[in-house]
Formats: structure tokens, C-alpha cells, sequence
């Protein structure tokens, strides 16, 4: 095991949700976490970021285990402060390293975290500790939603011709654009060439869609998808939807996807917002949880470095300011990430 000759405190603050029945969340103080597995890394942590909802996880679904420590914020961006002689990224202690903590195991909410090598990458040299702290969640539920459960073809980033060519056939619609997820699934369809690229936000945020490559916006407060299509069924309706907020909105984007075209929701399985009477059939329609694979983050990485994209942030808040920061993703309005400043050199 590969460490760092800093002297390690005793103890260290941390955040931690009272109990699976409940939203409240408390500031504490506990033993430095110690490795396990094989794959532990121990991070120190620069800055988190809290996801919206999770604090209903562990209540709603079995796939939370009973003994989780319920520690919030599975995002992080830190410097590596031990990892095992041999790991998958070759990661060295003093490497800066973001990631996504699976969430079956305790976040990054604390001084001291421990992701495994394999969900780590290393931070691109241009972003600092906030904005690698607002990509890994987002970017990766956006590539893998566009490119490995949706119909995009991730190949024409990087120039390929042929997948250049079928992507330029395909409309694809994002809802929540203007929100984290969003905002990078917009920046990725239009990288990869979509023939077009629909955002769905409010008002105040459409600007922001445009710059960041959508080609069409829809403001959802004054037209319903529904409307939208409706107004031009021809040229409106989609190849591919992205979907992330569900309701009204996932029953909207079955009207704007094509008869044989894919819905991918990150929120809600499709079925369950299917409208009564719907007879389209789609290629796929499915419901998927993002995997913390530190390979597509490195992926992400390159085209962050390459100013080809970049992650969106919402606002800073220190430690003490947790419950705040909170109330802004639950809010619903937050325009990009919202991050948890968790040391001093954030």
C-alpha cells in the first residue's frame, strides 16, 4: 500500500443522515475510514456534491444496504493520500482525483473518503477542486445515457466517420437541460454530432442551453411537450429522449419520440408515465442507474482539457452552510451543480 508520509489526524468531520427514515442530516465527528477492499483508495476530500433525492435512497429502495454509514454527497474531487501498490489507474499518493462513490457505500461528505480505483480518474489539469467536484455524477449519467444505453455513437467524438454519419440522423430530445445532468447531456449530443439537439428548460436557462449546443428550446412553462410536437409532429418529433424528471414531463416525451425510438429516463421507468391510450412502440424505453466507471470519467476528462466541454455549477457553500446547499438541490431550480466545499484549499 502506496502512502503519503503526511501525519493523518485521529478523527475527522463528516456528515451524516440521522437515520433511512428520515431527511435530516447532522454534522459529526469520526475515525478516519480504513481500508477494506483491495481497491480502497483513501482521498482526501477538496469538495462534494450533494445528488437530489438521495436522501430518500435508503428509505425507498433495497438496493441500499441496512449497514450503509449514511454519509451524503457520493460525488468527490481530493488528492489521493494512500492506494494499493497495484491499482487499475495506477493511482499514487498527492494525485488529484475525482470521482463517483458508488451508492452503496458512504459518500464523500467527510474529510476522508474511500473510493476504489476503479470508479477514480484523475483531474483534468485545467479544472480545479469545485469543478471537478460538479462533473463526475453528472457527466457520466449524461455519456451513459446518451451513448451506452441510448442510440448516439460515442466513436464520433473523436472523428469517426461512419458514426458521424448515423448520429447525424438522430434527433435527440433532453429534458431538465438546463439542470446537472442536463447541461452535459446537451454539450455531448452536440459534440457527437446529433442532427439536432431539443432542450426542454425554463426560461431563465434557455441562453445557457443554447451555448452549450442545443439547437432548439422548448420553455416548458409556457408550452407542454405535447404542444410543442403537436405544432409539427414532422419535423418535432425525436429519435432519441433523455429523460430526467418525470411526471408530466416523461408523459410529454412519449409523445415526442418516434415510433421505434428510445426513451432513456434516469428518474422514472418509462412505462410508468406511458399515457393511457399510447400505442407507440419504441427500440428501447428503459429506467437505468448510472455505473461510477472511472474509465468513462477519464474519457470526459480528455474532452474537459480540450475545452470541447465543461461542467456547470450552480453555487459554492462552505461545510457549516450543508443544510443550505441541500434546500438549493432540492429546490428543483439550480442551474448546474451545487457543491460542498469540505477543505479549506477549495
Amino acid at each position: 500500500m502506496a502512502s503519503s508520509t503526511t501525519t493523518l489526524p485521529q478523527t475527522m468531520k463528516r456528515l451524516l443522515q440521522v437515520s433511512r427514515d428520515s431527511t435530516e442530516i447532522i454534522c459529526t465527528t469520526a475515525p478516519l475510514p480504513v481500508p477494506t477492499h483491495p481497491e480502497d483508495v483513501l482521498v482526501r476530500v477538496h469538495a462534494a456534491a450533494p445528488c437530489a433525492g438521495e436522501l430518500l435512497w435508503a428509505r425507498f429502495t433495497d438496493a441500499i444496504p441496512a449497514d450503509k454509514e449514511l454519509v451524503p454527497c457520493q460525488d468527490l474531487a481530493g488528492t489521493v493520500v494512500t492506494a494499493p501498490a497495484s491499482n487499475p489507474g495506477g493511482f499514487a499518493p498527492g494525485d488529484r482525483v475525482y470521482c463517483r462513490i458508488h451508492a452503496t457505500r458512504p459518500g464523500a461528505a467527510r474529510d476522508y473518503a474511500l473510493p476504489r480505483a476503479s470508479e477514480l480518474a484523475k483531474i483534468p489539469p485545467s479544472l480545479g477542486w469545485i469543478e471537478a467536484a460538479a462533473t463526475p455524477l453528472s457527466a457520466l449519467t449524461a455519456w451513459q445515457a446518451l451513448f451506452v444505453q441510448g442510440t448516439l455513437d460515442a466513436r464520433a467524438i473523436k472523428g469517426d466517420a461512419a458514426a458521424r454519419k448515423e448520429n447525424a440522423k438522430i434527433r435527440v430530445l433532453v429534458t431538465g437541460a438546463g439542470g446537472g445532468v442536463g447541461s452535459w447531456a446537451v454539450q455531448l449530443a452536440a459534440l457527437a454530432g446529433a442532427k439536432a439537439v431539443v432542450a426542454v428548460c425554463g426560461r431563465d436557462k434557455g441562453e445557457a442551453v443554447r451555448a452549450l449546443g442545443a439547437t432548439e428550446v422548448v420553455d416548458y412553462t409556457q408550452t407542454s411537450i405535447e404542444e410543442w410536437v403537436a405544432a409539427g409532429p414532422a419535423g418535432r418529433e425525436v429519435d432519441l429522449v433523455v429523460e430526467m424528471i418525470g411526471g408530466k414531463t416523461l408523459a410529454g416525451s412519449w409523445a415526442a419520440v418516434k415510433e421505434g425510438g428510445a426513451l432513456i429516463s434516469i428518474h422514472t421507468p418509462p412505462e410508468y408515465g406511458k399515457p393511457e391510450g399510447m400505442t407507440k412502440q419504441l427500440s428501447k424505453a428503459l429506467w437505468f442507474i448510472v455505473e461510477p466507471l472511472g474509465s468513462n470519467l477519464a474519457e470526459i476528462g480528455e474532452l474537459i482539457e480540450a475545452g470541447r466541454v465543461r461542467p456547470t455549477v450552480d453555487s459554492v457553500w462552505e461545510f457549516a452552510d450543508f443544510k443550505k446547499a441541500f434546500e438549493r438541490v432540492d429546490s428543483g431550480h439550480a442551474k448546474g451543480k451545487v457543491i460542498i466545499k469540505v477543505s479549506d484549499e477549495a
